[in-house]
């Protein structure tokens, strides 16, 4: 099975694995674009499917403070690094088309392990 090249600085395509998933972006035909982005994992109980959960602070005028936020993404979990993505995870995303009703990011790698 080919590899390809995503064009993505820094993110390695996994190693030799078999991958017969046509979203994968490394042996499947979908196209990364638009936002790469990174999140924690917190649910892995879909099939090809992971809940990402990512933080951020937001700025409330009328009181001049920061609160903290947080937003959940879907993303596709190609079969090439199901073995190694587990809850806990901080991983890498890229945006591509849609897949599902909910789905159009795509896991490209993982950053860290275990960050809760």
């Amino acid at each position: 099975m080919s590899v390809r090249n995503i064009g993505i600085p820094g993110v390695n395509p996994p190693k030799s694995r078999d991958c017969s998933d046509k979203y994968c972006p490394f042996h499947g035909s979908t196209r990364i674009r638009g936002k790469i982005t990174q999140g924690l994992v917190v649910s892995k109980k879909s099939r090809n499917t992971v809940v990402i959960r990512q933080d951020y602070v937001q700025f409330i005028r009328k009181y001049q403070r920061y609160e903290r936020r947080n937003s959940r993404l879907s993303c596709h979990l190609p079969d090439c690094l199901k073995d190694e993505i587990n809850v806990g995870d901080m991983v890498r995303v890229g945006e591509s088309r849609k897949l599902s009703k909910t789905k159009a990011f795509i896991v490209l790698e993982k950053i860290a392990s275990g960050a809760i």
